[in-house]
């Protein structure tokens, strides 16, 4: 009988945040290094001490360790710290206004859902249009107080929930004290405190490896040269300046190192190099420091190989696929040797957009199948298989109910009892691997996770007008720096190192978008001003100006008017949905890139007795087989009940639709019985009819509904991502005292 090969599963979990201080006045920008210090670090390494046979990969940002070692230290100003801490009756109108402003930036449903007073405040908040100067009319001290402690225990890590003393804090739930802000305040730092050394102890004993990115994560192959940007994107507007620095890309790779050793007693031996971005220069440098792995996404080794890596409906692999990506390749030029890694990037997407939506042990069981379907090929051949999955290891969890802990206790607890399955790090990885099956590269296309290419970061016209900026400044520091003294120079450098962090345009360009645009825009000028401060000069007027132009929200209207459509799956007619409550999609809103939109904007409203809704897709109707969910949840003061309307699509067709309550597997009604009052209709949008009796709502009820396309079993896209869409069943004159709110959200959210 032949041997079957060894699936090793490489976990690599990307823990990076921005570097939001400005070391001009010390003073942190926004608070998000502090909030998944107390959310995700620490409790991410803490769980695998229940699974020892489950060893994993950590990269580990340089920046994001020294702002959280300046926390540690008690040395970081932070105006949001400082703030949840302050008695709320000395708080004054702009600390009032700044509090609305930044203590409700948290998942809706995982993380102010969870606490009932966090979300009574934010549902207050967002009735007046989540405009702190109208809502702080309505917020007393009281309520100031709520806020506080709660916007910060909403981030709490779950082992430290089970601590008596912040039980006790959860138990109380409101009325909070000025004792219980000094105890949320103490065991912040108590949390972050644990973060780095829970690491450390993890390393020693073997558990995880630690990686590296460059210390500021930059986008190395661009701060070598942004040439590379239209090498990989032929065409490509390029900046007007050429920045070209590999001596910078050196710096910032040096200096990880050092802090990595310094930090956690051993010098890395891979990386990540920020956003996966790779070059061959890249590599060069990285090998001359003593790095041995670097690990990237499948799309730079496709273009390097000239193939692409098909997968059928499922989203499986073909089995010559798997053979090219489940692999290590030892890459060989000019005397530079470097192993690399490459991600499996669907399966790595299943983790950081998909199985939120899943139950945890449903999406545990699902990874496992995938990944076990998707190597069999290689594995009955003899051959081993090398998955790597590899994402951000902070963000996703937000969506995850319980900060994602159920799901990966589950997934973690197969891996180590599967049989013929290992769970190793890179470094592991690359050692037990037989020397024959290595794959061979003496190239490499550049390119970076997303697309394989450069172009989230350069080429838009913000993009290109920040490197210009950038590339402005680094030739003041040249001509300007020898004439200034030491500590005036290195503070100018460190400006610079900082500018050539990727994350600044991340945000510039059409791709992403935030809450948080106007402080990041402000905040790459500021790094670029205080280069022209410390080293005596004046910044240029253009730095005052804003490098971010208008930006795209989602919007949400409620309804104003009965509806009448007439449901048949095509805009028949423009006044059909006039006066129904409606939901456009923000696709640029979230910090995470990847994530597949199918929804572009959702309508729904009632009449005297029946229930409506509509969805536009962004694009045409997809022609694979998938389903629409309605989720419907009826509200009264003496009941909830949950429902969820599902239809099948197939051939861009409506096979079948069902209604039933929700955790049921009998329908209450469906396409099989008679039903004349149910419609549904599909062709350029989709379209339905319920009677309101069917799903039990009279006058006075609220109606929510959140509208969903799900494929393989597997959530794709949602509308709203949070929360929901609220209908109220009442007489339409009641409807029509809306119409100002409806005035007031187009004029202000679109």
């Amino acid at each position: 009988m032949a041997s079957t090969g060894t699936l090793r599963v490489v976990l690599l979990w990307h823990m990076h945040q921005p570097y939001y201080k400005d070391l001009v006045t010390g003073e942190y920008r926004l608070p998000w290094v502090r909030m998944h210090a107390l959310k995700d670090y620490y409790g991410m390494v803490k769980l695998l001490d229940e699974f020892p046979q489950v060893h994993q990969n950590f990269n580990m940002v340089p920046s994001l360790v020294a702002q959280i070692q300046d926390y540690v230290a008690g040395t970081a100003r932070d105006p949001f710290l400082q703030l949840a801490g302050k008695p709320a009756g000395e708080m004054a109108l702009p600390d009032r206004l700044f509090a609305l402003r930044y203590l409700f930036q948290a998942n809706v449903v995982q993380m102010i859902g969870r606490y009932p007073r966090y979300r009574e405040l934010w549902e207050r908040y967002h009735g007046t249009g989540e405009d702190p100067v109208k809502a702080e009319l309505y917020f007393s001290t009281r309520d100031y107080v709520d806020l506080q402690v709660l916007s910060q225990l909403a981030w709490f890590d779950e082992f430290f929930l089970e601590q008596p003393d912040v039980q006790e804090l959860v138990r109380k739930g409101r009325n909070f004290s000025q004792n219980d802000q000094s105890l949320m305040l103490a065991k912040q730092k108590e949390i972050m405190s644990a973060v780095l050394p829970a690491y450390a102890q993890a390393a020693k004993r073997g558990g995880i490896e630690i990686s590296a990115t460059p210390y500021y994560h930059p986008i190395l192959p661009l701060v070598c040269d942004t040439s590379e940007g239209a090498i990989s994107s032929p065409g490509l507007a390029t900046p007007d300046a050429r920045f070209r620095h590999p001596e910078d890309a050196q710096e910032q790779i040096r200096r990880a190192l050092v802090l990595h050793e310094e930090v956690f007693g051993m010098r890395p031996r891979g990386m990540w190099p920020s956003e996966g971005s790779v070059s061959e220069q890249v590599l060069a440098l990285a090998a001359k420091e003593g790095i041995e792995w670097m690990a990237t996404d499948e799309g730079v080794l496709g273009r390097t190989k000239g193939y692409g890596f098909e997968r059928n409906s499922a989203g499986t692999l073909r089995a010559d696929s798997a053979e090219r990506l489940y692999n290590i390749y030892r890459y060989e030029k000019a005397g530079t040797e470097m192993n690399l890694v490459f991600r499996d990037h669907r399966l790595s997407d299943l983790i950081g957009f998909v199985y939120a939506g899943m139950k945890a042990n449903d999406a545990a069981a699902h990874l496992l199948a995938n990944l076990k379907e998707s190597a069999a090929p290689m594995l009955r051949s003899g051959r081993d298989a090398v998955v790597s999955i590899i994402l951000d290891g902070e963000n996703a969890w937000e969506t995850y109910d319980m900060s994602g802990r159920e799901f990966l206790r589950r997934f973690y607890d197969s891996l180590q009892k599967e049989p013929g399955v290992e769970a190793v790090t890179i470094s592991e990885a690359i050692e037990r691997h037989k020397p024959a099956q290595f794959g061979r590269l003496n190239s490499l296309v550049p390119g970076s996770w997303i697309n394989a290419n450069f172009n989230v970061w350069i080429g838009a016209q913000e993009d290109n007008k920040a490197w210009d900026y950038l590339s402005e400044a680094r030739d003041f520091y040249d001509l300007n720096s020898k004439k200034a003294t030491v500590e005036q120079r290195a503070l100018a450098f460190e400006e610079l190192l900082i500018a050539e962090g990727s994350d600044w345009n991340w945000w510039y360009g059409p791709e992403h978008h935030s809450a948080n645009d106007r402080d990041f825009d402000e905040l790459y000028r500021k790094h670029l001003s205080n280069v022209y401060q410390a080293l005596g000069g004046l910044p240029p007027e253009y730095l005052a100006r804003p490098i971010a132009t208008g930006i795209t929200r989602a919007s949400a209207i409620p309804q104003t008017a009965y509806i009448h459509p007439k449901i048949d799956g095509r805009v028949s007619s423009y006044f059909d949905w006039i006066g129904a409550a409606m939901y456009t999609a923000d696709r640029h809103s979230s910090a995470m890139h990847g994530k597949e939109f199918l929804l572009d904007a959702v309508y729904t409203g009632i009449d005297e007795k029946h229930l409506y809704g509509r969805i536009d897709f962004a694009g045409e109707v997809r022609a694979e087989d998938f389903d629409l969910l309605v989720h419907m949840e009826v509200v009264s003061d003496k009941h909830s009940r949950a429902l969820r309307f599902s239809s099948q699509v197939a051939g861009r067709r409506i096979s079948r639709w069902g209604l039933q309550a929700e955790g049921s597997t009998e329908p209450l009604t469906s396409s099989d019985e008679t039903v004349a009052e149910i419609e549904v209709g599909l062709e350029r949008i989709f379209e339905f009819r319920v009677p309101l009796a069917a799903i039990g709502a009279v006058e006075g009820d609220t109606v929510r509904l959140r509208f969903s396309i799900w494929r393989d079993r597997l959530p794709i896209d949602a509308l709203p991502l949070e929360g929901s869409i609220e209908l109220q069943v009442a007489k339409e004159y009641t409807l029509e005292e809306n119409v100002y709110n409806a005035a007031y959200y187009r004029g202000t959210r679109s």
